[in-house]
Parts: structure tokens; C-alpha cells; sequence
């Protein structure tokens, strides 16, 4: 009876298996006969997303190593795929990793969250929120405009510190970052001697590509625009050389020197001037976190001998890519004086708007605010983005927190008693703030993946001195491990050494 039972248990779930397989083909055949190839796609689509949904709401881990490739390469879909808005796709993954979090952690692992950090980002969020009443932007434009200037890192900073709570995933994301930007590199290196997608030549040809063609020299893009994949390109340098100074591994030295090498050439390629500011900022502020006088003199007069040959020599002028680097420290060069004619215009204007034109009304999203001044107005820098949109009490509130996250870093990093996982954070450190003066000339710290490196590495160094006191915790169970085992050893040999001693006084 039993057996009969067990026979028509499988029978019945092979009928059931059947009657479904139908069914899908059913559809398949009938979504193919309606909208063509569209409707099998989508239903793989489909089944594709409900596989990952499962493993996102699994493991919180993958929604966002997701999230942080996305921010890193969703450029090219937008380059390939057509202009639709797939900024939104960072807004559902951090969406759906924050609803996977919430119900994954305990609330002993959101403890972690309580720092000045998230709480000042917190307060510039209000204050952005509060802006919507001002009446020189429009709702639109506001709603466009805070999403990445004010929400971004108050979802992702929190989000980092409970996924990546562990000195192992510090490591994991370096890898994760530099893998990544070495895929942009390489992809900015095929387009100049491979040759450029559809898409990419789709993207020249439109009005916002029209500064990536200069005198028939290509400024490399890769999945960005030039002046953000030079200026990523720039800092990862930094980083890649920091880390190999770092390391004692010879193999490991090799290969970031080697990568630090394609950085360099990468962000050459880019014909973005402002890099050089954050390549110089950025080296210079790792030499001086390192505190170590005599590598920051030599750094020092390093850095000075080749500001020297880029100002006062034609050394390398032949080639397109250095020549245009070079002009970054001409003070007559007409794209630096464009830039302080409208800091003058809006020096004027801005005088009687002591909180700005209101978010979205200049830059990207001028366009639902084509009635108004600013919208006219190329800021170039996000500074001075800043300061039109939030006025000088907004510009004076940004500054002055980006200055006590930094302050503060560069103390926990001091303060950071391991090696490598102080070098570690001088990388990271170093990047964000080369990013950040970086953005004087561009608008870097706002676009991805910059701002994406940036709040993820200063959640990282506000959660290292955990990391460090576990590392040093570490190290002292292992010293005392080896001098239990060296005093074993030692009574071990006094054990064979006694019965000679009795066998010769015998």
C-alpha cells in the first residue's frame, strides 16, 4: 500500500511538472505570435530577475556588490541602450538591498549606523528638502537634482557600514573598485585604437559630445563622460601606487604599479585637465597622511620637479594627450577664464539670493527650468554648482561638513596603528579628497562612480578603528600562541635532554 502510494505521489508530481511546462510554452508561443522576439525575452527577463530576487533577499551582499558594479557600468547602457533613464536602476537596487537588510540583520549589526557621519548627511538632506519651497526652481527639477546631491549617501552610507562591518570586506572592495576601473580603462583604451560602438558614435554626434571631439582628437569616455573618467582614472592611480607602497609582496607590488601604469595612460586619453588636480591633490594628500617626513620630502620634491616640466617645458608637447594636460597650468588657457567669467556673473546675481536658484535649475536638469536665469549658466565646477543652487548659507553648509568628514578621517587614519590596513585607508582617503578638489573644475563628486568611491570609503575608514583593535587583538593571540609553543618546545627539549644526563652520571 505504501508503494502505491509513493507511485502516485511522483506520478502526481510529474503531471504537475508537465501541465506547467505546457502552460510556459503556451505563453511563450502566444507572447512570440503577439510581440514578437520581445516576449520570450522578457519572460527569460523575468525568470532571470525572480532567480536573483532570491539570492538578493538571501544574502543582502548581493544586492549590493550589484549596486556598486551597476554605478560603475551603467553608462554603457545608456551609451548602447538609448537615452532612457537608467539612473532609476540605483534607486531599486538600494531599495530593494534596504528591505533585504532590514529583514537580514540583527539589531546588533545596525548599531554600526550611529555616526556623525550619516547624521551630517542626514542634516544636508533636510536642508536640500527644504529648498523645494524656494520659488527659482521648478518641483521637477528639484526632485531630479537631490536624488544624487543629497539621498545617494544618505541610503548607501548606512547600507555599507552593516553589508561591509568586516576588516575582510575592506579588502573585497578594494578588489571589487580597482577591478572595475580597470574594466573602464581598458574600455576607454579600445575606443581610441579598436574604434567607438553605434552607440558611442551615437554620442558624439549629439550635443553632449560635442566637447569629446576637440580638433579631431578623441577625448576618451569610456562608460562616463571624459571629464569623469579622467578624473576616476586620476584618483585610482593614487590608489593602485599607494597600495603597492604598501605591500611586501613582490608580486602584488608589480601587478598595482602595472595597473597603476594603465590608470596613468587612461587618464592621459581622457584629455580631462582637471585630473591633474586630482592626481596632484590626491598623491600629495597621501604623502602627508603617511606622516613619515622623510618620504614626504622626497614625494614633495618629486611632485614639484614634475609640476616644473609640465609649466615650464615643451617636454612631451608632441604628443596631443600631454600638451592638453599641460594646459591645466596655464592661467590664460580660455576654458579657465570661462569658468571665472561666470563665477563673476554669478557673484553679481547670487548677492541678493542667499539660498540659491533653487535645486535642478542649472546643469543637467536646467531643462524644466528654461524661464530662468541660471539655467543659461554652465557651472562647470560643482562648487560653484552648489553655490547657485543652495546659496552661500548652502555652498558655507556643504563645505564646512566635507571639511570635518575629511578632518576627522585624517585623524582615525593617524590613529590607525596596522600597516596595511593604514595604507589602506590612505588610499581610499587620498582618492576622496583628490575627487573632491577635483570638483572645483568639474562636476565629479556628484556623478558616479565617484561618488560612489567616496561614501563608501569614508564609511570604511569610520569603521576601521574596529578593524584596527581586531587586527591588534590578532596579532597579540598569535604572539602569544608562538611564545606558549616556543616554551613547549623548550620543555620538550629539557625532557630528551635529562635521560643523557642521568645515563652519563650512571
Amino acid at each position: 500500500m505504501q508503494e502505491i502510494s509513493h507511485y502516485l505521489f511522483f506520478r502526481k508530481s510529474k503531471l504537475k511538472f508537465v501541465i506547467f511546462g505546457l502552460l510556459v510554452a503556451l505563453f511563450v508561443s502566444f507572447a512570440t505570435f503577439k510581440v514578437a522576439i520581445l516576449g520570450p525575452l522578457l519572460l527569460i527577463f523575468g525568470c532571470i530577475a525572480i532567480v536573483y530576487l532570491i539570492f538578493l533577499f538571501r544574502n543582502p551582499r548581493v544586492g549590493f556588490v550589484t549596486l556598486i558594479v551597476y554605478c560603475f557600468t551603467m553608462g554603457f547602457l545608456g551609451l548602447e541602450l538609448g537615452s532612457y533613464p537608467f539612473g532609476i536602476g540605483i534607486e531599486v537596487f538600494l531599495l530593494l538591498t534596504w528591505i533585504s537588510s532590514l529583514l537580514y540583520y540583527k539589531k546588533a549589526t545596525w548599531a554600526y549606523i550611529r555616526t556623525d557621519l550619516n547624521l551630517l548627511f542626514l542634516l544636508w538632506l533636510i536642508y536640500s528638502i527644504i529648498l523645494v519651497i524656494n520659488p527659482g526652481a521648478s518641483p521637477r527639477g528639484w526632485l531630479q537634482e537631490i536624488r544624487s546631491e543629497a539621498l545617494y549617501p544618505v541610503l548607501m552610507i548606512p547600507l555599507s557600514m552593516v553589508i561591509f562591518n568586516k576588516k575582510e570586506d575592506l579588502d573585497f572592495f578594494i578588489k571589487l573598485i580597482l577591478g572595475l576601473a580597470l574594466l573602464a580603462a581598458l574600455n576607454g583604451v579600445r575606443q581610441l585604437h579598436v574604434g567607438l560602438t553605434p552607440g558611442e558614435v551615437a554620442f558624439l554626434n549629439s550635443p553632449q559630445g560635442a566637447t569629446h571631439m576637440i580638433w579631431g582628437k578623441l577625448r576618451v569616455f569610456s562608460f562616463y563622460d571624459a571629464g569623469q573618467f579622467g578624473a576616476s582614472q586620476a584618483v585610482f592611480v593614487v590608489i593602485a601606487v599607494v597600495l603597492a607602497f604598501g605591500t611586501k609582496t613582490f608580486w602584488k607590488k608589480m601587478l598595482l604599479l602595472g595597473i597603476g601604469l594603465i590608470f596613468t595612460y587612461a587618464m592621459l586619453i581622457s584629455g580631462t585637465r582637471g585630473a591633474l588636480f586630482a592626481l596632484v591633490v590626491g598623491a600629495f594628500f597621501a604623502l602627508l597622511l603617511t606622516k613619515n617626513y622623510r618620504i614626504l620630502f622626497a614625494g614633495g620634491v618629486f611632485m614639484l620637479m614634475f609640476l616644473f616640466v609640465l609649466k615650464f617645458t615643451t617636454i612631451g608637447s608632441g604628443n596631443y594627450n600631454i600638451h592638453r594636460f599641460r594646459t591645466a597650468l596655464d592661467p590664460t588657457d580660455p576654458s579657465l577664464n570661462v569658468r571665472f567669467n561666470t563665477q563673476r556673473i554669478l557673484k553679481e546675481y547670487m548677492s541678493t539670493r542667499p539660498f540659491g536658484g533653487g535645486l535642478g535649475v542649472l546643469g543637467a536638469f536646467s531643462k524644466y527650468n528654461k524661464d530662468k536665469f541660471l539655467s543659461v549658466i554652465q557651472p562647470d565646477s560643482y562648487w560653484v554648482k552648489i553655490w547657485a543652487m543652495c546659496g552661500i548659507v548652502g555652498l558655507t553648509l556643504w563645505f564646512t561638513m566635507l571639511m570635518y568628514i575629511l578632518g576627522k578621517c585624517c585623524r582615525i587614519v593617524w590613529l590607525t596603528q596596522n600597516e596595511k590596513l593604514k595604507f589602506k585607508l590612505i588610499a581610499l582617503l587620498s582618492a576622496t579628497v583628490g575627487i573632491f578638489f577635483c570638483s572645483y573644475g568639474n562636476e565629479v563628486i556628484n556623478v558616479m562612480p565617484s561618488s560612489l568611491v567616496c561614501y563608501l570609503s569614508w564609511a570604511f575608514i569610520y569603521l576601521s578603528p574596529r578593524f584596527d583593535r581586531e587586527l591588534k587583538e590578532e596579532e597579540l593571540i598569535k604572539a602569544q600562541s608562538e611564545l606558549e609553543e616556543a616554551e613547549e618546545n623548550e620543555r620538550l627539549l629539557q625532557r630528551l635532554s635529562a635521560p643523557r644526563k642521568n645515563l652519563r652520571i650512571s
